[in-house]
């Protein structure tokens, strides 16, 4: 975890409750982390299990590594350390979206381990759901949409995750998906399955 380095500070507890937006909402709000390799799905099936949601009347946004990038994390790099810092970051963000009744889907690589174990903890009261997009390499970089195992190939990428850096799947997620054998709709299928099963969504 991160030290802290402002002192002086206190926590402010809102008189608003978690439970309170869950009920005024009609879902409770969760974390589903998708995590697996460049290509193996996560931003595919995070934006159909949205459009899913929100069809629903759910309170839902996809946090897009791509995306984050762009402005949060704009001055991070891939250098093991910087790795960590970016999900330390958005680990911290989806926390303060499910916090507020918000339905939050992270579609990042984060290949470590313990870089997970870290935003699990982060989110620990707040309905963390940890979904590997389970897809081999050799898929990955046929389908390659971007051309960045082909340049990683090259060397003109350094510290491509499943190329020069390494990728730790997760050993007891809470949902896996077959990225490589399931049609999206299939996925979203389960992963609402798995929402309602968990008391995060009401019952149709």
């Amino acid at each position: 975890m991160a030290k802290q380095k402002a002192t002086n500070i206190t926590w402010h507890h809102a008189h608003i409750t978690r439970e309170d937006r869950g009920t005024m909402k009609g879902h409770q709000g969760a974390v589903l982390w998708f995590t697996g390799l460049s290509s193996s799905g996560k931003s595919t099936v995070a934006t159909a299990v949205e459009a899913a949601l929100f069809e629903r009347g759910c309170h839902t946004y996809v946090l897009d590594g791509d995306n984050i990038r762009h402005g949060l994390n704009k001055d991070l790099g891939f250098s093991p350390e910087d790795r960590h810092e970016n999900i330390r970051r958005i680990g911290e963000v989806a926390h303060l979206f499910a916090d507020a009744g918000v339905i939050a889907m992270t579609a990042f690589i984060s290949p470590y381990a313990a870089d997970r174990q870290m935003v699990r903890e982060i989110n620990a009261k707040t309905g963390f759901i940890e979904v590997y997009c389970e897809c081999p390499l050799d898929v990955c970089e046929q389908r390659d949409p971007k051309g960045l195992y082909k340049k990683a190939r090259a060397g003109e990428i350094k510290n491509f995750t499943g190329v020069n850096d390494p990728y730790e799947p997760p050993l007891k997620p809470e949902a896996v998906l077959k990225a490589a054998e399931l049609r999206p709709e299939a996925c979203v299928a389960q992963l609402l399955a798995y929402l309602r099963q968990h008391g995060i969504l009401k019952e149709a």
